[in-house]
Formats: C-alpha cells, sequence, structure tokens
C-alpha cells in the first residue's frame, strides 16, 4: 500500500560564519523538539537534525512538510542566517513510523536534497523550493508533476518578492497575524495601535503572503488520493496554538521593535 508523505531538506545560509555554529545547532535542536510536539496526534513524523546545520523531515500528506517549513521560517530567531528548505512529495511503500531517517534512502529524499542544492546555488536565495516525482503511473498526479513544479515554484518566487520587500516590523506583524490571527491582538502584544499593525500589514502585504501560502497547502492537500484537508487544519491549528502558549519563547526580544 502507498503512503502518502512530504519531505524537506533544511539548510542554513551562512551557518559557517561569524562562529555562530555553536548556537544554530543548539537552535536546531530546539526546532526538532518543536516540530516533535506541533506534530504530535496529527501528523506521522520522523525529523533528524544532521550534521550541524540541517534537518530533515518526513511527514504524512503531501502539505505537511511544506506548512511545517512554512512556520519554522516565520519564527525564525537568526535574519543573517536564515534557513531554505528543498522539498519533494509522493508515495512511498515504507510506514513512516517505521523509518529511520538516518539511513532511509528513497527518490523523493533525493529530490528533496536536488531542491536544496538548487538553492544552495542561488546568489538570492529563495526560502522554498520543490522538485517532484517524475511521471510514474496514468493514475497519479504525477501525469502532470512538472506542470506542478513550475506552477508552486512561480508562486513561491512571487511571493518571496514580496517576503524581501517587508521591513523588520513588517515581517514580525506578519508572522504574528499567521499566529494570533486577529490585529487586535498582535497590537496588544506589541503595544501598538491597532491603527499602526493595519498599516504594517497592509505595506507589508502580509494578507498576499498568508494567502498564497494557504492557497498553496490546499493544491498540495487536494493532490493526494486521501484526504488530507481535516490532518493540515489539525496541524496548523497545533502549530499556532502551541506557539500562541509559549509566545515570548517564539518571540523574544521583538517588542522592542519600531
Amino acid at each position: 500500500m502507498a503512503n502518502e508523505v512530504s519531505i524537506f531538506i533544511m539548510d542554513i545560509s551562512n551557518s559557517s560564519k561569524e562562529n555562530i555554529g555553536n548556537e544554530l545547532s543548539e537552535y536546531l535542536e530546539q526546532l526538532k523538539n518543536y516540530i516533535t510536539e506541533w506534530t504530535e496526534n496529527t501528523a506521522v513524523t520522523k525529523v533528524s537534525h544532521r550534521a550541524g546545520d540541517e534537518l530533515v523531515v518526513v511527514s504524512s500528506g503531501y502539505a505537511s512538510a511544506y506548512t511545517l517549513a512554512f512556520y519554522l521560517s516565520r519564527i525564525w530567531r537568526f535574519p543573517d542566517h536564515k534557513p531554505y528548505f528543498g522539498l519533494s512529495f509522493g508515495d512511498i511503500q515504507e510506514d513512516i513510523s517505521e523509518i529511520n531517517i538516518e539511513t532511509w534512502i528513497h527518490p523523493l529524499m533525493k529530490q528533496a536534497r536536488n531542491a536544496n542544492n538548487h538553492l544552495k546555488k542561488q546568489t538570492n536565495r529563495l526560502l522554498f523550493h520543490f522538485e517532484l516525482p517524475p511521471l510514474s503511473d496514468g493514475q497519479s498526479f504525477t501525469v502532470f508533476s512538472q506542470q506542478f513544479e513550475a506552477l508552486i515554484n512561480t508562486s513561491l518566487t512571487l511571493k518571496q518578492e514580496q517576503i524581501n520587500e517587508q521591513t523588520e516590523i513588517q515581517s514580525l506583524v506578519c508572522s504574528l497575524y499567521a499566529i494570533l490571527g486577529q490585529q487586535n491582538k498582535v497590537s496588544e502584544y506589541l503595544g501598538r495601535t491597532t491603527a499602526t499593525i493595519s498599516h504594517h500589514m497592509k505595506q507589508g502585504k502580509t494578507h498576499l503572503i498568508l494567502n498564497a501560502f494557504y492557497n498553496i497547502v490546499k493544491v498540495l492537500d487536494s493532490l493526494g488520493v486521501q484526504d488530507w484537508q481535516a490532518q493540515t487544519d489539525k496541524l496548523q491549528e497545533n502549530i499556532r496554538q502551541n506557539i500562541r502558549t509559549h509566545l515570548n519563547d517564539y518571540f523574544p526580544e521583538e517588542r522592542s521593535l519600531s
């Protein structure tokens, strides 16, 4: 029986500079624990922290790895050492719970690695890039995998342009709004007026960025034979609830931003 899964391989830009390697490695261990908490009782997930500056995730459902990657990118603490995610999704014969992620060899893992290497070579590096499996039969999404790959990556490239244009406070407001869901809650947390928050959201194109994310997730969910929307909705709510409960841990120094 085929199991529908998604994968990301995450690396960090400039991780060997400024003698910050140990700090980044400790942070990745923390992120590994976050992912375990976020996916508990939702998506079956294996996560590994490899080689100091790399995270690898295999998770049930076509949208789960991208969902996890997106939220990791929004809580990321090191603006001078940004993460980047090579992603893939498709079907495997193994049960995820039985995979040894440290030694597992599979074409999907290679595709995620290729996607990661594609980003590694970029001067102006994107956050996300997908490489999808080639045509395998006439039944699954792989009939149009290259078309889906082109469309998803084009959407991600356009979204990246909007993210890159955000100021630090606009990025923070966007991240907090993704977690808290209400402008007045963002306003309360940052100690700013709702009018100020609304201005930052408009100037930072918060709704466009988040809607692009939500739409990509919906498309990924729709490509599977199984109905994954309920799992993805629960996963997102778990992530938001966990971050809301420990908001100062995820955003420890940002209240002073002007």
